[in-house]
């Protein structure tokens, strides 16, 4: 088919211009979108990558607890845990403590007790040494932890189940200085053991080893709170907390409610007291024109 008119050859022309330019449009955004698509399948293949390597480290750590080998980290860690609670045996600076009891005769009609140790006096040493940073304390070789018992039992004294007697040796690692300033504090514990005759020699040293605890830990009514039973325990707090807020909240609108009707009833009472006030002072200057009109007639 020839085509003779030259306006029609142009129309075909810019047609066909338009529809070039329409197919390489969409040929070059659909370039664009496969290079995006193959971008991002390439990030998430990184990613999986990435997230298979932490699955595989995670089940070879799982393996070695269950292997019972540990990593470096966590023993590391287990170890201090140890140490915190009492379980190895640690060396450091600190000061060695001996107490022995005084030589000096009673004087007559005082009390022999005050010239010897007791497990209080122990427990004030102990006290002065923790509060002034110990980070670990030994009676005669044995290892004080929260659960180690101070108490006397007849001329010895008590201490983790094993009788122990004088001289006591406090063995404390920390602070070399701090602790030994603690027990020479004016008043404080060496200065009433002077005044007694206690022997009471502090002795600071670079090298101080406190033995691990020996004893037995049991837990028979204790029991570990796992995190479902912490998230329960938090939301039943809360829960009783909001009804608290709740029930005083009510008993208080129910005063103020109460505080407004008795206002309310004093108010009404006054209005009435005032209503019957108007009233009288109306029929009394209803009465005084009339007595003035009677005695105003000739």
């Amino acid at each position: 088919m020839k085509v003779n008119n030259k306006h029609t050859r142009i129309l075909i022309f810019l047609v066909c211009i338009i529809l070039g330019f329409m197919i390489t449009m969409q040929l070059k955004s659909h370039n664009q979108y496969q290079t995006v698509a193959a971008q991002r399948a390439e990030e998430l293949t990184v990613r999986l990558k990435e997230v298979e390597a932490d699955r595989d480290k995670l089940a070879k750590e799982l393996d070695e607890y269950r292997a019972g080998r540990i990593s470096g980290a966590a023993q590391k860690e287990m170890d201090e845990l140890k140490a915190r609670a009492g379980e190895t045996e640690l060396e450091g600076k600190g000061i060695i403590f001996t107490l022995d009891d005084s030589k000096q005769a009673a004087k007559a009609g005082e009390n022999k007790n005050l010239y010897i140790i007791h497990d209080e006096d122990l427990l004030r040493v102990v006290n002065e040494l923790r509060s002034a940073g110990a980070e670990a304390i030994s009676l005669n070789g044995q290892r004080l932890i929260g659960s180690s018992e101070i108490r006397c039992v007849g001329p010895t004294v008590l201490v983790n189940e094993r009788r122990l007697a004088a001289p006591f040796v406090i063995s404390a690692i920390g602070n070399p200085q701090t602790l030994e300033s603690s027990l020479k504090l004016r008043g404080g514990v060496i200065e009433n053991f002077k005044f007694w005759g206690i022997k009471a020699d502090v002795v600071q040293s670079d090298k101080v080893r406190v033995p691990a605890y020996k004893g037995n830990r049991n837990f028979e009514f204790a029991k570990m709170v796992n995190q479902e039973e912490k998230k329960e325990t938090t939301t039943q707090a809360v829960t009783e907390k909001k009804e608290t807020a709740g029930d005083k909240g009510t008993a208080d609108n129910k005063a103020v409610a109460e505080a407004k009707e008795a206002a309310g009833k004093t108010g009404n009472a006054d209005n009435k007291t005032v209503a019957e006030a108007g009233k009288e002072k109306s029929a009394d200057q209803k009465q005084v024109p009339q007595k003035n009109a009677g005695g105003g007639a000739p």
